[in-house]
């Protein structure tokens, strides 16, 4: 289960390193409770290769605002610390599609 990052201080930390996936969410987002279970699947299969978080939007809105996260759910790929890609929206095909592009 990826962990949450309650600040903007372990967000920065998160995104050091490696290649990190962030699922910017919030609890009363119904796409992001429809995608959740399949971000956790990829979280599982990509374990090792690629580290992944959820920040919930309302609860650090500190690190939503710096990733620039305007719709929810977005999704934001990091590589030692930059973002490099990002996708919105809750599509499961498009979420794997991102998790295979940037595991290699």
């Amino acid at each position: 289960m990826p962990e949450y990052l309650k600040t903007v201080d372990d967000f920065h930390k998160a995104i050091k390193e490696g290649v990190v996936v962030v699922d910017f969410t919030a609890s009363w987002c119904g796409p992001c409770r429809i995608i959740a279970p399949h971000f956790e699947e990829l979280a599982k299969q990509y374990e090792g290769k690629v580290k992944c978080f959820k920040v919930d939007v309302d609860e650090n809105s500190d690190a939503a605002a710096e990733a620039s996260v305007r719709a929810m759910p977005t999704f934001k790929v990091y590589k030692d610390g930059s973002a490099v890609d990002e996708m919105l929206g809750a599509d499961k095909d498009k979420l794997a599609a991102l998790f295979a592009k940037h595991a290699a």
